[in-house]
């Protein structure tokens, strides 16, 4: 596997786990507020949830949004044979920003958060620039 691919791995699953803080946090809140947990998982209106909560929800959906671009491009990359040193740093840049991103997102820090996400966007910008503009090798 080359290493963009396996960077790609890598934000796929952060991609699939960062649900779970959410899904523990409503679980706590409604625990908190005296609904049985099970109910609140059938239920579509969740309870008042804490701000914690609700930014694990939308660092959670952000990264959703943010992967499909970029798995597109490094794929595309991949089987078009482009792949190199350069798509495989700016995997890792992304994986990286995306980390960051989920963990500052939790902690409500505005401006870390922003350079985060534009770290990713960034990374995505570089992958489509080395895929779209890639010089054939003879």
């Amino acid at each position: 596997m080359t290493p963009d691919l396996l960077y790609l791995s890598y934000a796929a699953l952060l991609n699939a786990l960062l649900f779970i803080p959410y899904v523990v946090g409503l679980g706590l809140t409604s625990a908190q507020q005296g609904i049985s947990p099970l109910r609140t998982f059938r239920d579509p209106t969740p309870p008042e949830l804490a701000a914690w909560v609700k930014r694990t929800n939308r660092a959670h959906m952000n990264s959703v949004e943010t992967l499909a671009p970029i798995a597109i491009l490094l794929l595309v990359a991949h089987v078009t044979g482009i792949s190199n040193e350069m798509t495989a740093m700016w995997a890792l840049v992304f994986l990286c920003a995306r980390i960051a991103h989920a963990l500052v997102y939790w902690m409500a820090i505005p401006i870390a958060r922003t350079l985060a996400f534009f770290a990713g966007l960034i990374a995505t910008g570089g992958v489509f620039w080395e895929t779209v503009f890639a010089v054939p090798t003879p």
